[in-house]
């Protein structure tokens, strides 16, 4: 062998080393420890929490118990049942909306009462998840002192608590200190730095997937045993009813059959116009899910102008056309439970707008249409701290 291929020969395996060691260390940095599991993910059978545990590693599962002071997810019972049945560990998480410590501590009493009728287990985790738009509308101190007293009042219950929010939140939003906390932050691309190595677990994707099981999945590297203790991994079903109703009509069924069920329940629309007038500050995404960035806020005493309503699982949707052209999308309510404010069909959807002219201003356009600067700029999707052009149209009723 001449020195030339022997030298190609020697680079290429070299090339080959290094690209096993990457691959090698991402997938070390990113281990799917733990996935947490809602509604949104319909019914989840013994069979397929065992092949995550069998055939990925998955250690543990948070489920999803509560969210505000009503909302009851369904499928926690049976959830927590067949996670056990798996032999994995099971904590459970609640979706925050509270503003004020009493509404903290209202939350964390509806929250514990839910986690014990849907069966779990003393010892486990029952997290805050926050990073609802009330949160948002908060200072530090303020989440942070409503945290604290959502995380002592759970602990009544027998639970350990913890906080859940996100990476850009951490720290500007409310205070995460190491050895604590649940954070998500998701990476283009997964390498071998592991983020969030000091906190208790890090939530580093939302679209993993699983060979039986339909749809994406949230998904954790654990960085501790915190997630894991205080309980034990293998333990008989604290709700033996759930299993066995559930899973007669479920495990049974082959994976493929189970997958489309669940699509066939992804999205209902309809047509319907109107107003809506929410009765707390809401987030606009664009599109009709919470995972999606928020691209304006509506709030308490305001009205917008929708075209279509929608059916998404967890919630009712309204769609609207937003200044832009684009649409934007806000929650109505949650679905088959309490309304996020007032809808009103039959109402003119036409808009009156107005072309900024030079030397306007979001307060000079206010004031000449009767709004407040806030609301002029939200119903355009935008803040009063956009800047807007001569020419640009504004709507203003």
């Amino acid at each position: 062998m001449n020195k030339h291929k022997l030298k190609a020969l020697i680079l290429m395996l070299s090339a080959i080393f290094m690209a096993f060691l990457i691959v090698n260390v991402t997938s070390q940095a990113a281990r799917m420890d733990m996935v947490d599991v809602s509604n949104n993910n319909g019914y989840m059978s013994t069979a397929e929490y065992v092949s995550m545990r069998n055939e990925f590693g998955v250690k543990a599962v948070t489920v999803k118990i509560s969210e505000g002071g009503t909302y009851k997810d369904p499928y926690a019972a049976s959830n927590i049942a067949n996670v056990q049945a798996a032999g994995l560990y099971v904590n459970g998480y609640h979706f925050a909306h509270y503003a004020t410590k009493a509404q903290a501590i209202a939350e964390a009493d509806f929250a514990g009462r839910t986690a014990k009728v849907a069966g779990l287990p003393v010892g486990a985790v029952l997290a805050t998840d926050v990073e609802s738009q009330e949160a948002n509308n908060q200072s530090k101190a303020t989440n942070d002192r409503n945290n604290q007293a959502f995380m002592k009042e759970i602990q009544k219950f027998g639970y350990r608590p913890d906080i859940y929010t996100s990476g850009s939140w951490a720290n500007n939003k409310m205070t995460i200190k190491g050895k604590t906390s649940w954070v998500a932050a998701y990476p283009y691309v997964v390498s071998g730095k592991n983020w969030y190595s000091t906190n208790h677990a890090w939530q580093w994707s939302s679209t993993a997937k699983f060979r039986i099981s339909y749809g994406g999945f949230d998904v954790s590297q654990l960085n501790d045993n915190y997630y894991t203790a205080g309980q034990k991994s293998k333990v008989k079903p604290t709700n033996k009813g759930a299993v066995k109703a559930n899973n007669r009509k479920a495990n049974v069924k082959k994976a493929h059959k189970q997958a489309a069920k669940k699509a066939t329940f992804k999205v209902v629309k309809y047509n319907q116009r109107g107003v809506f007038y929410p009765n707390r500050t809401l987030a606009v995404r664009y599109t009709d899910s919470d995972k999606v960035r928020q691209v304006a806020t509506y709030y308490k005493g305001e009205g917008v102008i929708y075209n279509a309503v929608i059916i998404e699982h967890d919630y009712v949707w309204a769609r609207y056309t937003r200044s832009n052209g684009l649409y934007g999308f806000i929650k109505l309510g949650v679905t088959n439970g309490h309304d996020y404010g007032k809808r009103v069909t039959g109402q003119p959807v036409s808009h009156t707008y107005y072309t900024v002219k030079s030397g306007d201003s979001w307060w000079s356009i206010a004031q000449r249409n009767g709004l407040s600067m806030t609301t002029l700029a939200s119903q355009n999707g935008k803040t009063i701290y956009t800047t807007i052009y001569p020419g640009q149209r504004l709507v203003v009723r």
